[in-house]
Parts: C-alpha cells; structure tokens; sequence
C-alpha cells in the first residue's frame, strides 16, 4: 500500500503476489476504486505467476482529487457523441501517465495491463502511447471512442447518469438497483450490497466521475492510433452489455491488428464471479508461458 505521484497528482496503488514475478497492471472504470478489483480475483493471477497491481485513478479513492467546478456530466456526454472538442482539467493520457507512474513505483520497467470501461480506454492509451512499456493489452467491456459504435441501451445511459443518495444506506440500494441493470446473468445483489458498502466506507467522492467522464470524452475517436497497436491485445465483452454495447468491443478489437476477441454471452457491464476463470485463463495465455 503506497502513494506515488504522477505531474504532481497521488496515485494511491496496492500490490499482491511476487515482484519479482512479471508485472500485471488492472486499471479500473469510471468512478470505481480499486477494490472493485476483488482480491480473490487478482489472487488468481497470482497464483498463474504474476505480480498484480491495482490503483486508484484519479478523482476516485484514496487518490487525489481535481479542484474547481465540476463538468457537467450530460453536456459531457453529449459533447462525446457529437465529436466535439471538450477543454478539460486532465486528460485520458494523463491517465495514462499515472499508470505508468505507478509501474514505476514497483519497478516495473514493462508490464502486461488490462482494464475494464474506461479502464479499458486508459490501457488502449497507454499502448498506443508507451508500447516499448506494454508487453500486453487487455481491454474489458470498453470501445475505441468512436461515438458511433459502443451504444448502450436506454436503460444502460439512464444508469450511467442517475445520481446517487448521499446516505451510506441509499448508496448501497441504489448500486444494487444499478448493478441489476447493468449486470449480466450472473449478477449477484448480496455480493453488491457487502461492496457498495466497502465503496462508501473507503471514501464517497460522488464528483469524481464528472472529471473523469471529461478526461474520457477530450481522448475523441482512437480508432486510427489503435490501428498501430502491435502489443499482443484481447478484447473482452459481455453479449449483454447495457452500458457499453457489443459493438464497441467489437470495433476494438478490428482496429488492433492480430487482437483476439472474446464475447462472453452471459456477461453484462460486470465482472461476476462465474466468468473470473474464463478471463483469467484467456489473459495468462496472452501473456505467454510463465507471463514474461
């Protein structure tokens, strides 16, 4: 358990399993803190030979957070559907650069990374923007920014912009409510119910999305860069994804040369339980043997 800084920003970031063992970094989604990566999950990378690092981003967590007036999220979201430029306190390359300053941290000069959501579109940066430090990408439930591609349904947008109560029991009822929305066939509401409650213990920071969903939004269309990407790469996605459809993962993965795509029917916005071995054997045998 650490802090490190990346241009003058915290980065707080925790590690399981050997460093020496070959450097997995987990990056996560929009407002999620990093014990939404559960360490049962991680452990089982551990156990296949990695070193597992897992973060806070920015604005979420025990990181820092941005000052001044928060973006409003739904002329955020329009301005991202319609491709104009959006002026932003960070952007999603500085995402990026807190990634690699947390490899940093742990002496990770390369490093294999995944990342869910606009976790996902974190590591798709940091591949493009560092490849000599990537030794492979995984992107989990995410999209090439192109605003054509990647459409959730009503419902799923409808999440994604409802605001939550303030009070710890409201929060926790309505990210159950929220998890049964964008969830697949294996969600869980007890599993949800115990996390929520981790999630507003550890720090509530219900502004921190708002900078993030900006920092998402200024990247625009990574279509083309993608297409430059020679790292290995698999790209996951759940065929029930509410929140960031099908086609997203899809124009993903044809935009990285040689990149595997893997569709998981029964999976929605969510990483259940049920799927872990599934993704965790498809991203050892990415990494290679003994994930060097």
């Amino acid at each position: 358990m650490a802090i490190t800084e990346a241009h003058s920003t915290e980065i707080y970031y925790e590690t399981q399993g050997d460093p020496d063992h070959p450097t997995l970094l987990l990056v996560n989604g929009l407002g999620s803190q990093l014990i939404n990566w559960h360490p049962e999950f991680c452990q089982l990378f551990v156990d296949q030979g990695f070193h597992v690092v897992v973060f806070d981003n920015r604005d979420v967590g025990l990181s820092a957070k941005t000052e001044g007036a928060v973006p409003d999220m739904a002329t955020m979201m329009d301005m991202f559907r319609s491709g104009e430029p959006v002026s932003v306190p960070y952007t999603l390359s500085d995402m990026a650069a807190d990634g690699f300053a947390v490899l940093d941290a742990v002496g990770a000069t390369k490093a294999h990374i995944a990342g869910m959501s606009m976790g996902g579109m974190i590591v798709q940066r940091m591949a493009i923007d560092r490849p000599d430090r990537v030794l492979s990408m995984t992107s989990i439930m995410s999209s090439t920014g192109n605003p054509k591609v990647g459409r959730g349904t009503p419902e799923g947008a409808a999440s994604l912009m409802a605001v939550a109560p303030s009070d710890r029991d409201g929060f926790i009822e309505f990210t159950v409510e929220n998890r049964r929305i964008t969830g697949g066939t294996h969600h869980e509401d007890e599993y949800w119910r115990t996390q929520a409650g981790l999630i507003y213990d550890r720090m509530y920071y219900p502004a921190g999305p708002a900078f993030q969903l900006a920092a998402v939004a200024s990247d625009g269309d990574r279509t083309e860069a993608l297409g430059q990407v020679t790292v290995p790469s698999l790209v996951v996605h759940g065929r029930l994804d509410p929140l960031i459809g099908l086609s997203g993962g899809q124009a993903t993965a044809a935009a990285i040369k040689g990149a595997e795509l893997l569709v998981i029917d029964e999976m929605g916005h969510d990483l259940p339980r049920a799927i872990w071995g599934q993704i965790v054997a498809s991203m050892t045998e990415l990494a290679g043997p003994n994930p060097t």
